[in-house]
Order: C-alpha cells, then sequence, then structure tokens
C-alpha cells in the first residue's frame, strides 16, 4: 500500500513539474511573440487565432523560426502580416455555370 502512494506522489510531481514546464514554454513562446510583431499585428494575430487557431500557430512557428535564425531584422508590422495571411489562403475556385 505504501508503495503505491509512492507511485502516486511521483506521478502527481511529474505532472506537476510537466505542467510548470510548459507553462514557462508558453510564457517564452509570448514574451517573443511581444518582441517580434507590432502591437497591431499582435492583435491581429489574436483575432485569427480566435477564428483558425492552427493557422495563427503555424504563423507564429514561422515568425520564431526566422528570429530565432537571425533573417528577422525588424518587427513584423499589420501589413507584413496581411501579406504572409495572403500567401496562406487557398486561391478560391471560380465556378462557371453555363445555362443551355
Amino acid at each position: 500500500m505504501a508503495e503505491e502512494q509512492t507511485r502516486a506522489d511521483s506521478a502527481t510531481s511529474e505532472r506537476q513539474k510537466s505542467a510548470e514546464q510548459e507553462r514557462q514554454s508558453r510564457a517564452a513562446r509570448e514574451q517573443m511573440l511581444r518582441i517580434v510583431f507590432t502591437s497591431e499585428a499582435r492583435q491581429r494575430l489574436g483575432t485569427i487565432r480566435i477564428v483558425k487557431p492552427d493557422l495563427a500557430e503555424s504563423i507564429e512557428n514561422q515568425i520564431i523560426q526566422l528570429a530565432a535564425s537571425g533573417r528577422l531584422r525588424k518587427q513584423v508590422s499589420d501589413e507584413e502580416l496581411k501579406q504572409l495571411l495572403s500567401t496562406y489562403q487557398k486561391p478560391k475556385r471560380e465556378f462557371k455555370i453555363n445555362w443551355k
């Protein structure tokens, strides 16, 4: 019985450690995004995150990689974010209906 309690305690502490590590990595990511994006771009990205969270995450990952590799020289503005978003959008298909 004491052995089961020890296992339960170690499992709980492992979960707490992983939750703490995840919280720290999330905080570091948010700090990096505050540095890399202008306030307007962060607001737009927050709006996008509400509608399409996977798209927002992929854009964040791409920008963070650019910043980490040193290829990002300045903050990403709202206009630059709009241009980046347009590259992610799939072209809309046009349908032509012929009436006979």
